[in-house]
C-alpha cells in the first residue's frame, strides 16, 4: 500500500489562461476568466518572465492581481522568479495582493534559469540564483508573517524591515524546481513543492524528500500544498494534439519537443486524464494544466472535462458535477 506523504485533500485542477487573453485587453481577459470560472476549474495560474529568449515576458504578480480582481478563483504564480527581485518590495506586492484575494493566493516561486541572458539582464549572476533565492525566500516569508526583520546576508541587507498589515490568512509559499537544492528549499522554507517534467514515481519520492528536509528543520506542522504543473495538448487524438503542443513548447523554450514529450500528455480529455491519474494515485492534489487547443475556449472546456474525469475517479459522487 502506498503511504501518502501529504494529507488527502480534495483534488483541485487549475489552468494557465492563454497569453492571448491578456494581450487582447481587459474585455478579452474578463470574458476568458468568466468562462474559466463558470467551467468549474478551481484555480488560475500564471508564469513570470522579465525578458525571456530575446524579450518576451509577463509579470506574474501583475497578472495575478488582475485575475484575483476578476474572479473568486484561487490564483497562483507558477512560478515567480524571486531571485531576480529584491525581497522587500516583493513582500509588499504579495501582501497587497492578499488584501484583494484573502485566502485565494498561492505564491509559487522558482529560480528560473532556462535563459541565463534573462538573469544577467536583471543584474544577477546566474550562478548565484540558488543562494539569492534562499536569502530572499527567508526574508519574504518572515515579512509576510508580520515579523520585524533584520537580516544581513551575501546579497541582501534588511534593517528592521516590516510589511503590514499581516495578511488575514497565511499565504502558502510553494517552491518549484527539480534539483536537490529545490527540494531542500521547499522543505525548509516552503509550504509545498511544485513539480514539473517528472514521473509519478519521482513525484512520490520527491515529496518524501521535501518532507524529510522539513522534519530536519524542525517543521512538523506544515499544511502541505504539493502540486504538479504540466503541459497538455488537446485534440481529437494524441497525434493531432501533439502538433500545437510541440509548436508552443519549442517556441517558448527553444529546444526540441522530444525533450519534454514523455512528460506532456496529449489527446482527448480522457487521454490526458488517464496520463495524470497516476499522479493523483501518488497523492498529488493540486494540478495546474498549461493547455494547448484549437481555441482558448476549447482549452478551457478540455481542462474542465479532464478535471471532471479525475475527480470522478477519486470520488465517483462528484464526477458528474
Amino acid at each position: 500500500m502506498v503511504e501518502f506523504a501529504e494529507p488527502r485533500r480534495p483534488l483541485t485542477v487549475g489552468i494557465r489562461p492563454p497569453h492571448g487573453l491578456f494581450e487582447g485587453g481587459a474585455a478579452s481577459l474578463r470574458a476568458g476568466i468568466a468562462e474559466i470560472e463558470a467551467s468549474g476549474i478551481d484555480r488560475v495560474c500564471v508564469g513570470d518572465h522579465v525578458s525571456f529568449h530575446g524579450g518576451r515576458g509577463f509579470d506574474g504578480l501583475v497578472q495575478s492581481t488582475a485575475l484575483a480582481a476578476l474572479s473568486d478563483l484561487e490564483v497562483q504564480t507558477a512560478v515567480y522568479l524571486l531571485p531576480l527581485r529584491h525581497p522587500v518590495p516583493v513582500a509588499r506586492q504579495v501582501n497587497s495582493l492578499s488584501q484583494i484575494a484573502p485566502g485565494r493566493f498561492v505564491f509559487g516561486v522558482g529560480v528560473g534559469g532556462e535563459d541565463p541572458a534573462e538573469v544577467r539582464l536583471c543584474g544577477v549572476d546566474p550562478t548565484t540564483r540558488g543562494r539569492r533565492m534562499d536569502e530572499s525566500l527567508a526574508i519574504v516569508r518572515s515579512l509576510l508573517a508580520g515579523e520585524a526583520v533584520s537580516f544581513t546576508g551575501e546579497f541582501f541587507t534588511v534593517d528592521r524591515g516590516q510589511v503590514l498589515p499581516v495578511p488575514k490568512q497565511p499565504i502558502p509559499i510553494v517552491v518549484g524546481g527539480r534539483s536537490p537544492a529545490a527540494l531542500r528549499r521547499a522543505g525548509r522554507l516552503g509550504d509545498g513543492w511544485l513539480a514539473l517534467w517528472t514521473t509519478p514515481r519521482r513525484y512520490l519520492d520527491a515529496v518524501a524528500e521535501v518532507e524529510a528536509h522539513a522534519a530536519d528543520a524542525g517543521r512538523s506542522d506544515v499544511a502541505w500544498r504539493h502540486g504538479l504543473q504540466v503541459w497538455c495538448g488537446y485534440g481529437p487524438d494524441p497525434a493531432a494534439a501533439r502538433v500545437p503542443l510541440a509548436r508552443a513548447m519549442e517556441t517558448l523554450y527553444k529546444v526540441p519537443f522530444e525533450k519534454f514529450e514523455r512528460y506532456s500528455p496529449s489527446g482527448t480529455p480522457a487521454d490526458v486524464a488517464a496520463a495524470l491519474a497516476p499522479f493523483v494515485d501518488a497523492g498529488c492534489r493540486d494540478i495546474n494544466i498549461i493547455a494547448t487547443a484549437e481555441t482558448s475556449g476549447a482549452a478551457t472546456d478540455a481542462v474542465a472535462e479532464t478535471r471532471r474525469l479525475l475527480i470522478g475517479a477519486t470520488d465517483p459522487r462528484k464526477g458528474d458535477t
